[in-house]
């Protein structure tokens, strides 16, 4: 096992700045993105794109151009629930400038679209599932004209009470076809009758939280000569889009193409379809390129949430402080349409008992229909929610027991060969006691200095805290959940990798891979994996897109293993063709064991024996090598109807500590520092391990004390990062970092996915701080002020 102690790492040594090309343009779609500085696994490897972005020089969607573009608008519902009696686009049709209103008659194809369910209208027709439910969308000759045909175009709602009730919503009358429940399972393990000597009861609540990338959703559409479209998008999930979009239109798949644009972050919210089809019908229909892009209210509107959950716990445990039994009631809110639904609710029951060994489990999983705004992927996907039930029951066990609450967790935390609450045995690397100890060791920031800046006090600059009224407090939480897809998805990955002479004479690898780069540095990890398996500097990654097959995702943190070993087993399988090439030209015997004898490093064929060194540029022989490959992972099973089977591939575990003053009479709260131990695998590029995990914290941060979506009967009141609040520079506290590294069999290059991990224990870590500083139960996030200083006796 190798630990890695990381705390505000220098960065690695740079190299001459070499421009990097933005994102490919509609009038250059698939042009390469050559590499920005070297470096190999294990290495950190500084991202090509880095400096551009830095400098305002990397194109995202919103910076997409074209002659002759046009601007697209969708008109949204202002109602959560309504009928539509009548839709008149006579006065906007009228407005000189437009050149094409769309409504529900206008699909030539499948009316509805979706990720995993085909629910969800491209426009409503008659009935409105949510506040800011597409109606129309028009297309003009400037944005300003789109706005006000999209506001001429008459609606006539017959609006009605919204269900907004999510317990209410399993009994209440449909509202939909498909009925209200999304998906319930039950997870039953061992004895359900079980009983120890202590148990300890609590209900718990997580907010409706957004995804908040800075880059609101934006793409442009252009027409094709063969009657398709041409579609440049942010995306998470390039082929699955084509899928849903060539069915909406009416057009065979190939006729459909996607070209990833300048993604500005996406965490879930981009897996689902939103303007894409807009944009293609609106290019389809005028025969001109059509641009849409956002406004940041219309993008909380436009895209899916993390989900609100309530969900009740009972925790036994014998007065030694083994786990007896978990019994739990999870019950998600979906929203109007399916989206994931159905996998949150799965991952929220599987992990709903935390990373402990536990014998006897009852858990009850609900995910329902509402009118109230979609939820889908977030960043942790049903183990954020779970994770703050099952760790705030720890808490309350431990006091129960009398024992600390660090040693709790690490009495009852998994080990290899365990079985979970589904009954699978934990085959890989489980480092749950690991990260828990690593967490605990990092030293604690020293006592608050009377003399501090005022801004290092709760509330900042708002200058409102006295020292003397501030408390601190410590708070402890550990979470784990599923790398890749479950429950017996066809789970796999493509890359083609070319090796060639480069226009300057060097070697020169070329990668084609469609894993969607929303920020995560897989463009930085592709090219480590080929310097790495071709031994060859200069490397090329063409811009992702559907003319290769599909890579998945970007998302349940799988695109390091699933796309790095789609690129890693591309390589491997074009350094073999070239050094079977030159085995034969050399008459060498390239079978078996002898296979070994030929390898290439830096640049050359070469012969392990010494008998002779061949330049790469040599050895190519003027014929490129280029080699395609899928990979997938170990094949999964779905769940029986007990809630077992070995539904996931592989586990990520992370512990986190948080240290926070709080000023109870204002309920003001500064996080001091978290610190954390993260299961790795193995660090592939030390330095974006730590950025991710930097990331992941700030958003469990935000979950733990500011981000909410406040919806009241069903409408959205706080649609603006003006009342959204998420964390900023100022409000990031000291992180401290161990990284652990176990080599996972079977991944990789041993590696792990690390994206979501971080965000899933600091959220209850911190708010476990917050008790420690208050003595208040706080059984919802996010903690708002109100929560603490009217919460006081």
């Amino acid at each position: 096992m190798t630990v890695r102690a990381l705390a505000a790492p220098a960065p690695p040594t740079p190299a001459a700045p070499t421009p990097t090309p933005a994102p490919p343009t509609p009038a250059a779609p698939g042009r390469p993105q050559l590499e920005a500085t070297p470096g190999r696994v294990g290495e950190s490897a500084r991202r090509p794109d880095g400096i551009p972005k830095v400098k305002g020089q990397f194109a995202f969607s919103s910076d997409l151009w074209a002659d002759g573009m046009l601007w697209g608008r969708t008109l949204r519902s202002p109602h959560p629930a309504a009928r539509i009696r009548a839709v008149d686009t006579t006065a906007a049709a009228r407005i000189p400038g437009v050149r094409a209103v769309l409504t529900a008659g206008d699909v030539p194809g499948k009316p509805c679209y979706g990720l995993e369910h085909a629910d969800q209208p491209v426009f409503a027709g008659d009935v409105i599932r949510y506040q800011g439910e597409a109606v129309a969308a028009v297309a003009a000759d400037h944005p300003e004209i789109a706005w006000r045909a999209a506001q001429a175009i008459a609606v006539d709602y017959e609006p009605h009470e919204p269900l907004t009730d999510a317990e209410a919503a399993i009994t209440a009358p449909p509202i939909h076809p498909d009925g209200n429940v999304f998906r319930h399972l039950t997870i039953t393990r061992g004895d359900p009758d079980a009983t120890g000597d202590v148990t300890v009861e609590g209900t718990y609540e997580v907010g409706m939280q957004d995804q908040a990338f800075l880059g609101p959703e934006s793409g442009m559409a252009i027409p094709s000569d063969d009657g398709g479209v041409e579609l440049f998008i942010s995306t998470q999930w390039l082929h699955v889009d084509r899928d849903q979009v060539a069915a909406c239109l009416g057009l065979p798949v190939d006729r459909v193409r996607l070209t990833l644009a300048g993604v500005g972050g996406a965490f879930g919210a981009r897996e689902d379809v939103s303007l894409q089809v807009h944009v293609c019908l609106l290019a389809l229909k005028t025969g001109r390129p059509v641009k849409m892009v956002y406004s940041r209210e219309e993008s909380f509107f436009g895209h899916v949430h993390r989900h609100p959950a309530r969900m009740s716990y009972r925790h036994t445990a014998t007065r030694d402080g083994e786990l007896v039994k978990v019994e739990a009631r999870l019950l998600l809110d979906g929203g109007a349409y399916a989206s994931s639904s159905t996998a949150v609710i799965a991952n929220a029951a599987c992990f709903a008992a935390g990373p402990y060994r536990v014998p006897n489990a009852v858990v009850d999983g609900w995910v329902v229909r509402t009118n109230n705004p979609p939820c889908g992927a977030m960043r942790g996907f049903g183990a954020v929610q779970a994770c703050f039930g099952h760790e705030s029951q720890m808490d309350k066990l431990a006091a129960a027991l009398g024992v600390d609450p660090v040693e709790l967790r690490l009495r009852n935390a998994l080990r290899g060969g365990d079985e979970l609450i589904t009954g699978q045995r934990l085959t890989g690397t489980a480092p749950a006691r690991e990260v828990i100890e690593a967490a605990a060791a990092h030293p604690l920031p020293p006592p608050p200095d009377p003399d501090a800046d005022p801004m290092a006090l709760p509330g900042g600059a708002g200058l409102t805290a006295e020292r003397a009224d501030v408390r601190r407090g410590v708070g402890f939480a550990v979470g784990f959940k599923n790398l890749m897809y479950s429950e017996g998805f066809d789970d796999y990955s493509t890359a083609s990798v070319r090796l060639e002479e480069g226009p300057d004479g060097r070697p020169l690898a070329t990668v084609h891979c469609a894993a969607a780069e929303v920020g995560q540095g897989f463009v930085t990890l592709a090219q480590q994996i080929v310097r790495s398996e071709l031994g060859v500097e200069r490397v090329v990654l063409r811009a992702a897109d559907t003319q290769v097959g599909s890579a998945g995702s970007t998302s349940a943190s799988r695109q390091t293993w699933m796309s790095g070993g789609a690129v890693q087993a591309a390589c491997v399988a074009a350094r073999d063709a070239l050094l079977r090439r030159v085995a034969q030209a050399r008459g060498v015997d390239f079978q078996g064991a002898r296979r070994q004898l030929l390898t290439l490093r830096d640049g050359e064929v070469v012969h392990v024996e010494g008998v002779f060194r061949v330049p790469l540029v040599e050895a190519l022989g003027g014929r490129p090598v280029e080699e395609v490959r899928e990979y997938r992972h170990a094949p999964t099973l779905p769940l029986d109807d007990r809630g077992q089977g070995d539904a996931h591939v592989s586990y990520a575990f992370a512990a986190h500590r948080a240290v926070v003053d709080v000023d109870p009479e204002l309920g003001l709260v500064r996080v001091v520092q978290i610190a954390t131990g993260q299961d790795v695998g193995r660090a592939l590029n030390p330095l974006q391990v730590t950025g991710q995990i930097e990331g992941g914290i700030a958003q469990g941060l935000g979950l733990a004390v500011m981000e909410e979506i406040v919806v009241t009967d069903g409408r959205v009141r706080n649609p603006s990062f003006t009342d959204y609040l998420i964390p900023t520079a100022l409000d990031m506290p000291e992180v401290l970092a161990t990284l652990i590294e176990q080599p996972e069999p079977g991944a990789p290059f041993g590696a792990k996915g690390v994206g979501e991990p971080p965000t899933i224990s600091s959220t209850p870590a911190v708010v476990a701080a917050i008790r420690a500083a208050t003595g208040l139960p706080l059984t919802r996030v996010p903690v708002s002020p109100e929560d603490i200083a009217l919460a006081r006796p």
